[in-house]
């Protein structure tokens, strides 16, 4: 299959936005693989695909991330928070944060922030009738920059209570990158009853965990497992709700959650915290 091509199909002319290059597969465009989306090429089901191998169940963590994020969002709303900064956002395909927020609220305010091109290629056209929804191109690492964008600043009122959507994000900063310093400069923009969602990779000892982090660093450069200590270091200062930060598929459940969790349910963890 010749890399250019989207999920199996056959080439399709312009569809590879400029600045996009298809022979190093792209975060964004491997989780959409993992989740049995159709944005991605083949270097990015290849990695993907070296992901099943070393954790066969890996989509399933996917998809507690997404439902995570579903049921998070919901609960966001009916705190009353109706605007929402989206970081490193992926692909926003089917229920991401402004499908779940404007359906519970038809007046939220959603912004995109990824710093892969095809994010923006692929959002401007899903959300091209969406006036209550921005998607943008930057790098969440410069807090300042992403803060001062018009697009942001169009639809966010940092005078109101804000989500900051850290979703699986954060782990994507090396050490050096001081993500720490990273949330921290985001939070400080907020006002008084703002929220953070946050998501992160856990070293949790599990061979599933290593052999993870072992392929995304080796098909990324990215994918930094923390300790528990220090993903919950994140939230400091913060008023973190209940249940606290848990391993994902606890955190406010649906219904009763299946036991025992697979490997692949146990990679991350995840809460919610509000600024006082």
């Amino acid at each position: 299959m010749n890399a250019q091509e989207p999920n199996g199909t056959d080439p399709v002319q312009g569809w590879i936005p400029q600045g996009i290059d298809v022979t190093r597969p792209s975060i964004a465009r491997v989780y959409d693989a993992a989740l049995g989306g159709k944005d991605n090429f083949e270097v990015d089901r290849q990695a993907a695909a070296q992901l099943f191998a070393r954790v066969p169940d890996i989509r399933e963590g996917a998809l507690e991330n997404r439902r995570i994020l579903s049921r998070g969002v919901k609960f966001l709303v009916e705190q009353g928070i109706d605007q929402f900064l989206d970081l490193g956002s992926g692909l926003p395909s089917a229920e991401n944060t402004h499908q779940v927020a404007q359906r519970h609220n038809p007046d939220a305010s959603v912004v995109y922030v990824d710093i892969d091109p095809i994010v923006l290629a692929h959002g401007r056209a899903i959300l091209a009738e969406n006036s209550r929804t921005r998607v943008v191109t930057a790098d969440a690492r410069e807090p300042k920059a992403v803060l001062n964008l018009p697009e942001v600043r169009e639809l966010i009122d940092f005078s109101r209570p804000v989500a900051l959507m850290m979703v699986a994000i954060v782990h994507h900063m090396a050490d050096d990158d001081d993500p720490a310093g990273i949330v921290r400069a985001y939070l400080d923009a907020l006002p008084s009853g703002s929220y953070l969602f946050l998501t992160h990779f856990h070293a949790n000892g599990s061979p599933e965990a290593t052999a993870v982090e072992e392929e995304l660093h080796g098909a990324h450069d990215s994918g930094r497992f923390r300790s528990r200590e220090e993903i919950e270091a994140f939230f400091g200062g913060l008023e973190v709700v209940e249940p606290g930060i848990v391993t994902v598929p606890y955190w406010r459940p649906d219904g009763a959650v299946a036991e025992p969790l697979t490997p692949a349910q146990k990679l991350l963890l995840g809460g919610i915290a509000r600024k006082a």
